[in-house]
């Protein structure tokens, strides 16, 4: 092969390795995606022996680093990224590139067999871009809700949906759809209204025990309780990049749930709640003990007043769930700027101190 191809070869599968390493550790360490980071792996062996039908001697004969032309020219956007997500993605655009010219210049080898192989390595890298980049974004917006509202129509003083607007209007950064008894066309119907509304207003939807439904609808999250679908099974149905949390209600559950791998868990009730009176009581104790051995976004729920906040904010929790609070006010939406302007206060005073 001509020196000025195994050039081209040689850099784009050093391009290519390490935009895979790029993504597995995001998989592995940012995500604490065991599925994801052993696909990734996989390619990263896909890669290894695409590269030996190439011949490693004559590849690394060929390369001259000292003659390379482009080798310091760099843009300043490739000096600066602004969140991991970023570092992912432009990662994944190196791996496209990467393996796209190692697919058109395979074509002179004599293993043109090879072509094949790096087509079906750029495709897989499409289809684990669509996987981790989206469920990566997805993770960031949710880091950054504070509160949570849990939309069951029984509950609402008014009209379910306005409860819904209303809920938006006071802060709410994410709704859980949550209608165990509904027939499942008329939640299907529900759950698409909630997504138009919650899109319209870049806010995040979620959908309780039905991965199913979660799909269809285009949820972002599913969310499952202890009687209900295992973390990697709802997942596996809603879709890889759609976030799974998960409801604990003891540090026994807590452990048991970070073992599954969700992208964030539930802790409560903090304190008695009209919603589920008879439920054992976690307690802030619970959420202050969870929070030491995670660093998941911890959603806090079950009798959380403006009163209390101070100490569930104290013991760890990045956001709060409310039901009734909102549901059953006069006024959902002053009902939900009043919790979440208590939580900020809250989170100012404990970072200060």
């Amino acid at each position: 092969m001509d020196t000025a191809v195994l050039r081209i070869v040689d850099v784009n599968l050093n391009r290519a390795r390490e935009a895979l390493r790029v993504i597995e550790d995001y998989a592995r360490f940012a995500l604490d995606d065991a599925d994801a980071a052993a696909a990734v792996k996989h390619c990263r062996h896909q890669l290894r022996d695409l590269a030996a039908g190439f011949g490693p001697r004559e590849l690394l004969a060929a390369r001259d680093i000292a003659n390379d032309v482009g080798r310091d020219a760099k843009t300043p956007a490739e000096l600066q990224r602004h969140s991991p997500e970023a570092v992912v993605q432009a990662a994944f655009g190196r791996l496209a590139e990467a393996t796209r010219s190692l697919g058109e210049y395979a074509k002179l080898s004599a293993a043109p067999q090879s072509a094949a192989a790096a087509e079906k390595l750029r495709y897989a890298g499409y289809e684990l871009e669509q996987r981790i980049v989206l469920r990566g974004t997805l993770r960031a917006r949710f880091g950054s809700v504070r509160l949570y509202v849990l939309l069951t129509e029984s509950l609402c003083r008014g009209d379910w949906l306005k409860t819904a607007e209303a809920a938006i209007a006071g802060g709410a950064g994410c709704l859980q759809l949550r209608e165990p008894h509904l027939p499942d066309a008329e939640l299907l119907a529900r759950a698409g209204r909630l997504r138009e509304l919650t899109a319209r207003h870049g806010v995040l939807l979620a959908i309780n025990n039905r991965p199913d439904i979660a799909r269809l609808a285009r949820a972002d999250i599913v969310h499952v309780g202890q009687d209900d679908l295992s973390v990697r099974d709802a997942r596996r149905i809603a879709g890889a990049a759609t976030l799974v949390g998960k409801s604990t209600h003891t540090l026994g559950q807590f452990e048991a749930a970070l073992a599954e791998q969700p992208d964030y868990i539930a802790v409560g009730p903090m304190y008695q709640s009209g919603t589920k009176p008879q439920q054992h009581i976690a307690g802030p104790q619970t959420l202050a003990e969870a929070a030491r051995r995670t660093q998941l976004p911890l959603v806090a729920i079950g009798g959380i007043t403006r009163e209390n906040i101070r100490a569930i904010v104290a013991a760890g929790a990045t956001c709060v769930a409310l039901c009734a609070a909102v549901l059953q006010a006069a006024d959902p939406r002053d009902a939900a700027r009043t919790i979440l302007n208590s939580l900020e206060e809250a989170r100012r005073v404990s970072h200060q101190s």
